[in-house]
């Protein structure tokens, strides 16, 4: 008699809305190969590298976390860096999925692009879009075939997350007006966090000659199968070769839903979020494969932000329940100068 198979491992790395203060930064100084990447990342950014480390380790960012020129690229940092520790620990996932700018975090960490090409990427990204008109984006119980209705003034279906867990983006004004709408109607609602309506077609002049960057940077097959939450599919050579479809992904709708049904209907699998928070874990915990246990969810970082310790106690938790689902871990720790205490700022 034979034992039983691990689950194999999908990594999912979680886009705009899931970033706070301080996202992660309890790990920092403490995981040798998490604090190695944020520190290659800070590195390549240049010159933006300076502000936008002191910004992540402050309690009050002197520029708002949710403002594009923070969330963008420090989501980005955040969740490769923490998928580089997750790979470093022996640990070769079966699936790589990203939501949003996670997409990008995912293609870097299955070696499509390097990590210095990627930050120059992220970066051009964010300064175009940093140009963009004001809007936000808005959660809603509901169905996309529900929300329906309610659109108009620009006010899109940005993303749809499960069944019943639609995300709207658009203008600040039209987007209210739906979000009155939808209350009275007796949906729930609740604004992400955002400063932009990202996955509209706002964004979409903004976007205009990102693709020639992207036509200029390398790009090489994936050395992990890496799934796409923008054409519900693995990735293909066709989509990594098409700088458009790179540069497009603001203006795009995020099918995250859809994309986990075709990576779950594959074969189960142990879902590890490698990100803030644990919205995409949520989500994942309404799976039916998840629901009846033939799947199994994971997160590497706590649901809500807290102190340091807090950070390190749910790593230490993650790693627990992936070692007892049959992945042994080589885990490399440092206390690191590093480590020091926060300046408010």
């Amino acid at each position: 008699m034979t034992a039983a198979q691990p689950l194999p491992v999908a990594l999912l790395l979680p886009g705009q809305g899931s970033q706070h203060p301080r996202m992660a930064a309890g790990l920092y100084g403490h995981e040798p190969v998490f604090t190695a990447a944020m520190d290659e990342f800070f590195d390549a950014a240049g010159p933006e590298g300076g502000p936008l480390r002191e910004d992540w380790l402050a309690e009050r960012p002197a520029t708002d976390m949710d403002h594009v020129t923070r969330s963008q690229p420090l989501l980005f940092a955040v969740d490769h860096a923490l998928g580089r520790m997750v790979l470093s620990w022996g640990v070769r996932p079966a699936a790589l999925l990203g939501h949003s700018i996670g997409e990008v975090a995912s293609a870097t960490l299955a070696g499509v692009f390097g990590p210095r090409d990627a930050t120059g990427l992220v970066l051009d990204r964010v300064r175009r879009l940093a140009d963009a008109p004001p809007g936000g984006m808005l959660a809603v119980a509901a169905s996309s075939a529900e929300v329906t209705p309610y659109l108009s003034g620009d006010v899109v279906v940005g993303a749809v997350n499960a069944p019943r867990q639609t995300v709207l983006a658009g203008p600040d004004g039209p987007l209210d007006k739906a979000d009155r709408a939808l209350r009275e109607a007796g949906f729930i609602c609740r604004r992400v966090p955002s400063l932009s309506a990202f996955h509209s077609p706002m964004l979409e002049p903004a976007c205009r000659g990102a693709a020639e960057v992207f036509a200029a940077v390398d790009k090489r097959a994936p050395s992990l199968p890496v799934h796409s939450a923008y054409t519900t599919a693995p990735l293909t050579e066709s989509d990594i070769d098409d700088p458009s479809f790179w540069a497009g992904q603001p203006v795009a709708p995020v099918l995250f839903w859809p994309a986990l049904e075709g990576l779950l209907a594959a074969g189960d699998h142990l879902l590890v979020e490698v990100g803030p928070g644990q919205g995409l874990s949520q989500v994942a915990r309404r799976h039916p494969a998840v629901r009846r246990g033939t799947s199994a969810v994971v997160s590497l970082l706590p649901a809500r932000p807290g102190p340091p310790e807090a950070d390190r106690a749910a790593l230490d938790a993650a790693v627990a329940r992936i070692e007892a689902a049959g992945h042994p871990i080589a885990r490399a720790m440092t206390h690191d100068p590093r480590e020091r205490p926060v300046t408010t700022v």
